[in-house]
């Protein structure tokens, strides 16, 4: 019940209700089509056309599949309801105008314009960004007529208590940095790291201040190519090294 599990629950469903409405809109799937619901008044400049996305019927499905095994009364199933819902709600919270100009030689003096869902990477860094600030819960034990429930509570009333939007967990995370087979983790001994990088593929994060291995690698790469009228590409084969770093 960490933080990385939230993630994962909310990009797993999110990920369900982006792929069934972008299958309803192709017309790859026989249950759905186009929403219809986006028929109204035209804006400035465009009138509605294509095919809208529904992701209404997307969320709705990704409900019924991704939720159907977290209908126990404990607290862990309150939580993947949670951030499931969190990762539906995300594409809804992100759906746009898209539009299509028409007119001679593109000059656009119509546009039809249609519902869609954005970039399934915008999905991701958005969630990203909850998972940065996602909030810790505790589990309270309840007594009601089917026995006993367990509920989440945000841990700290000072701060701001998360909203259906926000990913919850109530377990801390395991040490990534080591090898643990019980939480799946595999470490970050000799992994690759980047150098030159403050970011989280830097070796000074990565390697969790363990230090870095450096050792030079001779790679065999295509260069000098050359394109011959028609239609062939030749190129020569250079050697070429390269440092390569890795954690200690």
């Amino acid at each position: 019940a960490t933080r990385e599990s939230a993630f994962v629950h909310a990009i797993a469903s999110a990920g369900v209700a982006f792929a069934v409405t972008r299958s309803c809109a192709e017309g790859t799937s026989t249950i759905c089509g186009c929403d219809s619901h986006h028929k109204g008044p035209p804006g400035d400049g465009w009138k509605w056309g294509g095919c809208s996305e529904d992701a209404d019927f997307g969320v709705l499905v990704s409900r019924e599949f991704a939720d159907a095994r977290e209908n126990r009364p404990d607290a862990r199933s309150a939580m993947n309801r949670h951030n499931n819902e969190a990762g539906r709600t995300t594409i809804l919270d992100h759906m746009h105008l898209k539009c299509k100009c028409h007119g001679l030689s593109g000059s656009c003096e119509v546009k039809t314009c249609w519902w869609a869902q954005p970039d399934f990477r915008a999905i991701g860094d958005f969630l990203k960004d909850k998972y940065d600030s996602a909030s810790e819960m505790v589990v309270e034990k309840h007594r009601e007529s089917r026995g006993w429930v367990e509920t989440l509570r945000a841990k700290y009333a000072l701060f701001k208590p998360p909203t259906e939007r926000d990913l919850v967990y109530y377990e801390n995370s395991p040490n990534f940095c080591e090898p643990n087979p019980e939480t799946g983790s595999f470490g970050t001994r000799d992994r690759t790291c980047n150098v030159t990088s403050h970011g989280i593929d830097g070796c000074d994060l990565l390697c969790c201040g363990r230090g870095h291995n450096t050792r030079t690698e001779k790679r065999k790469e295509k260069c000098h190519c050359i394109f011959h009228w028609c239609c062939y590409v030749s190129c020569q084969e250079c050697t070429r090294v390269y440092d390569v770093h890795t954690c200690k």
